[in-house]
């Protein structure tokens, strides 16, 4: 039982590190952005060839990946997102762009680094034993650094002027603009920080899983199973809902081990969404 609660932490610190940057996204612009997962790929790949191909320290293959996906993200709010939400308030609008821009990251992908599986080798070698557990030195290294990231980012949310300027737009966008909130400026670092993310969470699991063009739809369907158990748009709810979507695939496939787990966690969500629609941590909107 110690072996399938490491698995979860394990599996639930790197979902919460994806969640928190789609739910953000989407507490901001009130976007589901459908790419999510291709932004999570790309990161890996960076990461392999910086790390894998050009030999660079891991430490230098996490900050290009960062930097790397945050121009990325800017570049979808500038080029993207911003011209069609001028234009148009249907949010039908700007759930087709995210799809679009979904499929285009991923034949980019494709394209680029082909299909093949790619992999790198591992940063830290070795495993603990503590009582019947075996812990991985390399999955404990992302459990710390996943945790140290959600630190960080909880942080420069609170406690920084850009970090309040965000939440601020968060809970009302035109009253923000209102106090002097640069909205437009604000919304570029929204999508850098949330891209971010996605390309830390990409760059941490290369070592230990690798990483394909393919993997980025799956990796986007868990992003919204994470933002619906949390609440959509509420940052607390992402963590929240990535560690119990890692602690519930980890039982899972503890007692299916025949592949079973998903449907019963959709089937649950379906369950759990009709009696609680918000989410753990969501609020009910009036209209």
């Amino acid at each position: 039982m110690g072996q399938v609660l490491f698995n979860g932490l394990y599996t639930g610190a790197q979902y919460a590190l994806i969640a928190l940057g789609l739910t953000l996204i989407f507490a901001l612009m009130n976007v589901m952005n459908f790419a999510h997962g291709q932004l999570y790929v790309l990161g890996g790949f960076v990461t392999y060839y910086v790390y894998g191909v050009m030999g660079l320290p891991y430490v230098a293959a996490l900050l290009a990946s960062a930097l790397t996906l945050a121009v990325v993200g800017c570049l979808f709010e500038i080029l993207f997102f911003r011209p069609v939400l001028r234009r148009s308030i249907r949010e039908e609008s700007t759930m087709l762009l995210s799809a679009g821009t979904a499929t285009m990251v991923e034949s980019l992908v494709l394209i680029f680094f082909g299909e093949k599986h790619r992999g790198v080798p591992a940063v830290v070698s070795g495993v603990f034993k503590v009582g019947g557990v075996f812990i991985p030195k390399g999955r404990l290294l992302v459990i710390v650094l996943s945790f140290l990231f959600i630190l960080v980012f909880i942080l420069f949310m609170r406690y920084t002027r850009p970090g309040r300027a965000l939440r601020a737009m968060a809970q009302d966008a035109e009253a923000a603009r209102l106090m002097g909130v640069n909205v437009g400026r604000y919304a570029i670092l929204g999508w850098a920080l949330a891209a971010m993310l996605a390309g830390l969470a990409g760059a941490m699991l290369v070592p230990i899983s690798g990483v394909n063009s393919g993997l980025g739809n799956w990796l986007s369907i868990k992003s919204f199973i994470m933002v619906m158990i949390g609440g959509a748009g509420v940052i607390p709810g992402a963590i929240l809902g990535g560690l119990v979507l890692g602690m519930v695939e980890s039982w899972g496939y503890y007692f299916f081990p025949g592949g079973e787990t998903y449907l019963i966690i959709f089937a649950g969500l379906v369950v759990f969404l009709a009696l609680r629609p918000n989410g753990l941590m969501g609020k009910a909107v009036h209209q």
